[in-house]
């Protein structure tokens, strides 16, 4: 069963060239933002994306740390970050993807002439062959 929310420490990093963001609870899961305005959303993303593909890959997610157990440098600050699941999957789930499909010519001209939507088409064709009932969430 996949959780609905997630609650990490997230370590920003400030240095001369911009601020980065890292999570010692997630390894390979970074960010870096261009100002303090952009930290906490820029962290949020990057971690809803890394435990979605975690999720994916059938990985453990970690327990997460306490503040306590995190050790700063002088240019750091600790923040926690939470991400609710649901939104992201449904959101990385419905994401557009193009598709290049080949018919003969004739059928694309009556196709055209009758005024079809062939990305609508082929949804809905897909969804009857595969027997998928629900709707596409926006």
């Amino acid at each position: 069963m996949l959780k609905e929310t997630y609650n990490y420490i997230a370590v920003i990093h400030y240095a001369d060239d911009g601020i980065s963001i890292s999570f010692p609870d997630l390894p390979g899961c970074f960010s870096c933002a261009d100002g303090d305005d952009d930290v906490f959303s820029m962290a949020q993303e990057a971690m809803g994306l890394h435990l979605w593909s975690m999720e994916q890959d059938g990985d453990k997610i970690p327990v997460p740390s306490t503040l306590s157990n995190i050790k700063l440098e002088e240019n750091e600050v600790a923040i926690m970050i939470n991400v609710f699941m649901p939104t992201i999957r449904n959101k990385i789930n419905n994401k557009v993807v193009k598709k290049t499909l080949t018919i003969p010519q004739w059928i694309n001209v009556e196709a055209e002439h009758a005024g079809v939507n062939f990305s609508q088409l082929l949804q809905k064709a897909l969804k009857e062959y595969l027997g998928i009932e629900r709707e596409v969430s926006k």
